[in-house]
């Protein structure tokens, strides 16, 4: 047995008792909840851990453009909640929302397992044109220049440039070609299977537009304002999307490396398709919870004979189209990022100022707060699947040992690794503080999770400075720098779906919600320009130089790791004041 698998079988063994024991003090639609979740996580993670790679090896994106695309998807997937959230809110309730999101994300993932056929990588010198030969995929890759005599390795030159190993006499170019003296290019790009691609990525993002963020506000519901087990169930749930991350990460890379793109993809759309059974079957458990409001009355009002819940999912099919357009231009992401950020605040200061008493306005002035705090922490920690899933498999030694290395993209299983270790022992600590008056207030909690979040990329600044011949720093650094990133995710992630339902109007749970995912989709739009600044040059995927790739980490990482601790401390200080607008429903009470 593979050392990654039996690791991942141990943790998960060690784990799920303790968990299983928690779970059932909690209510039981929070285990459908759960294994629902799981489920969409496994297939969205195990999708998202390949994706770069699939831009920048199968199709020969650059870095850039393979970012920046990678950008826009992951922000759409985070925006859409937005108005997911609304239309659960105003018409169909959450219980439906996610039942037709599910359905979208089934097709999507399952659409991903169709790649088409590998673009080629060339060089043209002197007016000749050459071929670049690939083989493997992720830090399995192999890549040579093909000549008339064969096959041959290459390096960067001193200087500039490229240098051809292995030359004959009689060869059609010199082995040393200086800088500007060639160019790369690529052929035979499939744009069927890219158009494929986009289309796969759309249906993704419209379904996780109608079920994130009604998913959190289901599990919220379970529990009555001031429960203690609150934080806990959120912790809970979040093992859940963590159980499912931790096995995609392994199993879907492996599949992605050793068998193929669309085996690792195929593997997300059967994850996917086992979540949606999960809540379908389970959803009695629910007790009622996210139910339409009032779906009669608002047909009438709004639409007169038109049957508002047909029209919906009606409406949704071409918004597929229109994120479809999005995803191939970055740019258009950043505006309609914009314009949604100010439609939702206009809204919610609407609401605070002509519905809410001076409490509750204060209340969701400190769940804003805390909302753009998380933007600089998501914004760190999602370089996860950009820059840091580049790292790992550019710069990174990914040995495990006793022979045996892990993929690029299994080093994606560190923090949902950590997460199953730590999300019990963190529900049990905050339950704990909890019913002893004790427990830590929302902000000094966030201000710890940005501290952490840099203090990991400065862990990886350290590491570089010991890496070996190959530019490649030891693993131990890239697991410790994960480890950090997930205590901070801990301290910040449940604990913020908590304090969104808290601290929220019952008329605007699911909405403030999906404010909280809008700040995801900032951070990974934010995120994806973070990440185009490690942008380095490739060939075949993969990177000519890896020298200058770690020098461009280091500085990109020194920096944004800076950014991060500073703002954690900022938080810190003034976190005596701004805990005083929670008025007390941020406060845990002790179980009878």
């Amino acid at each position: 047995m593979n050392i990654v698998v039996a690791a991942g079988l141990l943790i998960t063994i060690l784990t799920a008792i303790p968990v299983a024991m928690q779970l059932r003090r909690h209510p039981r639609g929070l285990v459908i909840l759960f294994f629902a979740e799981m489920w969409e996580r496994f297939s969205y993670y195990g999708m998202r851990g390949l994706l770069i790679f699939y831009l920048t090896q199968h199709f020969l994106l650059d870095d850039a453009a393979a970012q920046g695309r990678y950008g826009a998807y992951t922000s759409l997937v985070y925006l859409l909640p937005l108005i997911g959230g609304y239309l659960a809110d105003r018409f169909l309730g959450a219980r439906k929302a996610i039942g037709f999101g599910a359905i979208l994300l089934v097709a999507g993932h399952l659409t991903m397992a169709y790649e088409g056929h590998p673009a080629t990588q060339t060089l043209t010198y002197q007016g000749a044109t050459y071929d670049f030969v690939a083989e493997g995929r992720q830090s399995a890759r192999s890549v040579r220049l093909k000549l008339p005599d064969g096959l041959h390795d290459y390096a960067p030159a001193p200087g500039g440039g490229i240098e051809i190993k292995g030359l004959p006499a009689a060869a059609p170019l010199p082995s040393l070609l200086p800088a500007g003296s060639y160019s790369f290019g690529v052929r035979d790009r499939d744009e069927t299977a890219l158009n494929v691609m986009y289309l796969a990525l759309s249906l993704i993002v419209v379904g996780v537009g109608f079920l994130k963020s009604n998913i959190s506000s289901i599990v919220g519901a379970l529990y009555p304002q001031g429960d203690p087990r609150r934080d806990g169930g959120f912790t809970l749930f979040y093992y859940g999307i963590n159980l499912g991350s931790f096995w995609s990460a392994i199993g879907c890379a492996w599949l992605g490396q050793s068998v193929g793109w669309w085996a690792g993809f195929g593997l997300a759309g059967v994850g996917m398709t086992a979540g949606f059974l999960a809540f379908v079957l389970g959803r009695k458990t629910l007790e009622g919870k996210g139910e339409p409001p009032d779906p009669v009355a608002l047909t009438k009002l709004l639409f007169g004979p038109i049957d508002t819940e047909k029209l919906i999912y009606l409406l949704a099919l071409p918004s597929v189209g229109l994120v479809w357009l999005l995803i191939g231009r970055p740019p258009l992401v950043g505006w309609m990022l914009g314009a949604g950020s100010i439609g939702v605040l206009a809204y919610i200061g609407w609401f605070m100022w002509k519905r809410c008493t001076p409490i509750e306005a204060q209340r969701l002035g400190l769940a804003l707060v805390l909302i753009v705090s998380s933007v600089v922490f998501w914004t760190l920690f999602e370089q996860a699947g950009s820059s840091l899933n580049q790292f790992a498999e550019r710069n990174t030694d990914l040995s495990v040992g006793f022979g045996q290395s892990m993929t690029a993209a299994q080093a994606q299983s560190f923090n949902p690794g950590v997460i199953l270790i730590g999300a019990p022992i963190f529900a049990a600590l905050w339950a704990w503080l909890g019913t002893r008056g004790k427990d830590l207030n929302p902000v000094v909690k966030f201000g710890l999770a940005l501290v952490q979040v840099g203090l990991g990329f400065f862990v990886l600044v350290w590491g570089a400075s010991m890496h070996d011949r190959a530019y490649q720093v030891p693993l131990v650094f890239l697991a410790v720098a994960y480890l950090l990133h997930t205590t901070g995710e801990l301290c910040l992630s449940p604990v913020g779906l908590s304090q969104m339902t808290k601290l929220s109007p019952v008329a605007v749970v699911s909405t403030m919600m999906a404010v909280w995912f809008l700040a995801l989709s900032w951070a990974q739009w934010l995120g994806g320009m973070v990440a185009q600044l490690t942008a380095s040059e490739t060939v075949g995927g993969q990177v000519l130089d890896p020298a200058a790739a770690l020098a461009t980490y280091v500085g990109v990482f020194q920096a944004i790791g800076a950014w991060a601790v500073g703002i954690g401390v900022v938080m810190l200080a003034v976190s005596p004041w701004l805990s005083r607008w929670a008025h007390g429903a941020s406060d845990t009470k002790p179980l009878a």
